[in-house]
């Protein structure tokens, strides 16, 4: 008995081995994952405090929870499942369902332009009042309209970490990619919240009796509308930048490569300009094409919805004759 239990502790041991191992296997190809999909992290962490402007403040921590959840819920019961599927069964669709979550970005980022330069329809007055004073109904659209950017960006992050471990097992990669799913959206909603809630901080500062305290609390407070404005700003140029990246790389993958092959001949001649900076002289170059065609993509795409008519146009006008 006493040689089959130390037998039996020995298997245990062994085990417990191979899944200390696997557990190391595991958070190491997480972190690769989620390093490669850094840049994809930043422009979601940028675009999303643009829909929180105008919210009541007390209502700022619920709507980005909401929004937090309903990220994660997207990458959970949604991105995962289909990515994993896909890679196994259907790894070629993978591309073009990707590049179809590009041209939404792109639309909705040169929709965002066109706004800014007054171009594009009847200019309704009340959206520019505050989400605070236009209701609760606004608040839901508002909410909705950001998970559904924030399933495009996921979709992204959860298909180049995929990529990333593409030569795992199966539950390797489910795992990963669930690790993955929950550390980035921790991370992307932890930095947003601490973003819109700055002025709060300041505020709290400003009014302690310390004079150094209230220097950086006026400063926070006169800083953080400045700040989401340029969030604001960053959040649609990285809606270009994404949209026409997978665009780009897309068409590359696809067979289509005159586009991704200029682009790429761009970069090897900047980064040959600034040989002491090649590495991000590439990466601006590629960043600057890509957000040129995603603007030029995401117009002609605009300008086809506006010949496509809507219902609700349709009555408007039946109601005006």
């Amino acid at each position: 008995m006493a040689a089959g239990l130390a037998a039996l502790l020995d298997d245990i041991a062994a085990i417990a081995r191979v899944a200390a191992a696997s557990v190391d296997d595991i958070s190491a190809a997480a972190g690769r994952a989620g390093m490669k999909a850094a840049g994809v992290v930043v422009d979601d962490a940028a675009v999303t405090p643009r829909y929180v402007t105008g919210f009541d403040p007390s209502r700022e921590l619920p709507i980005i929870k909401k929004i937090g959840l309903g990220s994660l819920r997207n990458k959970l019961l949604f991105i995962v499942p289909a990515a994993l599927l896909l890679s196994q069964f259907a790894p070629w669709l993978l591309t073009p369902i990707l590049m179809l979550g590009g041209l939404y970005l792109s639309y909705e980022g040169a929709h965002k332009v066109l706004e800014w330069l007054g171009v594009g329809g009847h200019h309704d007055a009340a959206k520019d009042a505050p989400v605070v004073e236009q209701g609760p109904e606004q608040e839901k659209k508002m909410v909705a309209g950001a998970i559904r950017t924030d399933f495009i960006l996921s979709a992204e992050i959860m298909v180049i970490s995929l990529n990333e471990v593409a030569d795992e097992p199966l539950l390797n990669r489910a795992v990963i990619l669930v690790v993955v799913a929950i550390a980035i959206t921790l991370l992307i909603y932890g930095a947003v919240a601490l973003i819109v809630k700055m002025d709060d901080v300041g505020l709290h500062l400003a009014a302690r009796p310390q004079e150094w305290a209230q220097r950086v609390g006026r400063g926070l407070v006169k800083a953080m509308p400045v700040v989401l404005k340029v969030l604001s700003i960053v959040g649609v140029v990285a809606m270009l930048w994404v949209g026409g990246h997978i665009l780009l790389v897309g068409m590359d993958e696809l067979g289509f490569s005159p586009i991704y092959d200029w682009v790429h001949h761009a970069e090897e001649v900047v980064a040959g300009w600034l040989p002491g900076m090649a590495g991000l002289a590439t990466w601006l170059t590629n960043t600057f094409f890509s957000a040129i065609l995603g603007l030029t993509v995401g117009l002609v795409v605009v300008g086809l919805l506006k010949l496509v008519p809507r219902k609700k146009d349709e009555h408007a006008e039946a109601a005006a004759h």
